[in-house]
């Protein structure tokens, strides 16, 4: 299987990007012991002219960070590219692998840490210094009407990024708020519980639950 390449850019880290001590430690730790992984800054996956944005947490070990595609190669994936399938935003087979031609229509996939943690679990500085490509991110879709949060900690830093109150935008699932911005029309942001394995397994978060959030984003879509 062919490995995508993490191009450098205001929005892309580099392949070895060392902004991370721990991770960047991580990462080579997994490059000796699976050296035909991706291991590296996964890039974001989707046209930047889509109108949609959805930010989830960070590349899971053996899904993205094996794969090199955002929720691809993990249980989160099969959830996710299932409903984009239903609601319009997501076209093709989706088989858990970079070539399987899976495409998205009108949306952008991408992560609020780019590189795998250690137990899926970013420190807060982490966090703070990968905004730093997730804001140029944000700003180079001058289309974009809508962002999906995939937790509490993508909501947050979709809310740092635009500068916005937390405490006046509290995460909760189905959210949605009117993002800050000086660009022309309005965005919204929908916030959802991680389509993780275990929030679905605990039914923290169930298939209708998650369906909901996309339908009402189908709908604010179709509207603007």
């Amino acid at each position: 299987m062919p490995l995508p390449s993490a191009p450098a850019s205001p929005s892309e880290p580099s392949r070895n990007c060392p902004r991370c001590p721990r991770l960047a430690a991580f990462r080579d730790t997994w490059r000796a012991r699976e050296p035909s992984w991706f291991n590296a800054p996964v890039p974001s996956f989707g046209s930047s002219d889509a109108r949609l944005l959805i930010v989830g947490l960070a590349p899971g070990l053996q899904g993205a960070n094996r794969t090199g595609r955002p929720f691809t190669g993990d249980y989160a994936g099969i959830l996710l590219y299932a409903t984009l399938g239903e609601f319009g935003f997501a076209k093709g087979t989706f088989d858990a692998r970079i070539d399987d031609g899976l495409t998205l229509t009108d949306c952008r996939i991408s992560n609020a840490v780019r590189c795998v943690p250690p137990e899926n679990k970013p420190t807060t500085l982490e966090i703070n210094t990968c905004r730093d490509f997730l804001k140029p991110t944000i700003a180079e879709m001058t289309k974009l009407r809508a962002i999906v949060a995939l937790g509490a900690i993508a909501h947050a830093s979709v809310l740092t990024a635009f500068a916005a109150k937390k405490s006046a935008m509290p995460f909760k699932h189905a959210g949605k708020n009117m993002l800050p911005h000086q660009g022309p029309g309005e965005i919204a942001l929908f916030s959802s519980y991680h389509c993780s394995r275990y929030n679905t397994n605990t039914g923290v978060l169930t298939t209708d639950m998650f369906r909901d959030v996309f339908r009402s984003v189908r709908g604010y879509l179709d509207a603007a």
